[in-house]
């Protein structure tokens, strides 16, 4: 009996972990999954709506989904999500009509993007192919396209984001941005620990909101991320300082400069490793203050979930950044 038990159990373990290893080979990767948007991006573009517009508003809609609770996370290659009001019309008495006749008299916007007979919101061909109506409706300018998302999120801090991921898609035309590197050159001597939460110094009762790196004068900043330069300039708190956004909702903030690189400006796109500026010890003061505290570069990270910006704790990933860094040397 007990050898019959010991068969079965072994039986069950095999086809468990079998089932386990089938499911993990079919689990794609990440550059598989960028691939899959982008054959829906270019199959909904048009000479008049760049593929980058559509990828935009995607990615938006993907990052806030990952941060909020209120919004319903989609699975598949296409996350934007929409109002029933938006899809069904705001006077249909069924919230989740996807007959094409119904949504047509009741005003809705849901699209047919497949051509089976129904607009379902949770398709990725209806969704997006409803997206790109939507948009080109509007017009074909950047103008129009800024118009249509302000109807559509009624946030500008929403319509600037979208923009910035836009941008920065259409530079590098590609969304495989995923690459982040340590702030400062690894080889040169710098220290740093947590030091979020901690009380402040000046500007009233406030905390540390990000990562202090300590290093020479003169030692280079570069950028962590694929972004845009959306910040340059002084701070009475931050000194000389330089904020980038980049596709993930993500502002990334760098303080207490000794100056820029004079090869970028506000507006300008960048990649990881760029250099934006050099370590000092500026701020705390009027413009040109400098010298009330050791050099040293502040880092923080902000998050954007379409309603609200908030800081959070930097320092895990700049501990992944330079060991990647360092590994690569």
């Amino acid at each position: 009996m007990q050898v019959w038990l010991r068969l079965l159990f072994s039986t069950i373990i095999i086809l468990v972990l079998s089932s386990a290893s089938a499911s993990a080979e079919k689990e794609p990767t990440r550059e598989e999954q960028l691939e899959e948007r982008m054959d829906y991006y270019v199959k909904y573009a048009s000479p008049t709506l760049p593929w980058y517009y559509l990828a935009a508003v995607d990615q938006f809609e993907r990052n806030i989904q990952q941060v909020r609770m209120d919004i319903p996370k989609k699975e598949g290659p296409i996350a934007i999500h929409f109002t029933e009001e938006f899809w069904s019309g705001a006077l249909n008495p069924n919230t989740e009509d996807h007959s094409l006749v119904s949504l047509a008299f009741f005003n809705g916007n849901g699209r047919d993007g497949n051509l089976d007979g129904h607009a379902n919101p949770e398709d990725p061909d209806d969704a997006l192919h409803t997206m790109a109506m939507y948009i080109s409706s509007y017009g074909y300018s950047e103008k129009s396209f800024k118009r249509a998302l302000m109807d559509f999120y009624e946030r500008k801090e929403t319509v600037n984001q979208i923009i910035t991921i836009a941008k920065i898609y259409g530079h590098f035309k590609t969304l495989n941005l995923d690459e982040r590197v340590f702030p400062l050159p690894v080889q040169n001597n710098y220290s740093y620990r947590s030091t979020w939460g901690v009380s402040r110094g000046w500007g009233g009762r406030r905390i540390h909101e990000g990562t202090d790196l300590f290093a020479s004068y003169g030692v280079p900043v570069r950028a962590t991320t694929y972004g845009q330069v959306e910040i340059m300039g002084w701070n009475d708190f931050g000194g000389w300082r330089v904020g980038i956004r980049d596709v993930h909702n993500t502002y990334h903030y760098f303080a207490h400069l000794s100056g820029f690189n004079k090869e970028v400006k506000e507006g300008d796109i960048v990649e990881p490793g760029t250099v934006v500026g050099y370590v000092g010890s500026s701020g705390y003061g009027k413009e040109g203050t400098s010298g009330r505290f050791a050099p040293h570069l502040h880092y923080g990270m902000y998050k954007y979930n379409g309603r609200t910006e908030w800081a959070f704790d930097p320092f895990p990933y700049l501990r992944l950044w330079e060991r990647n860094d360092k590994y690569a040397k």
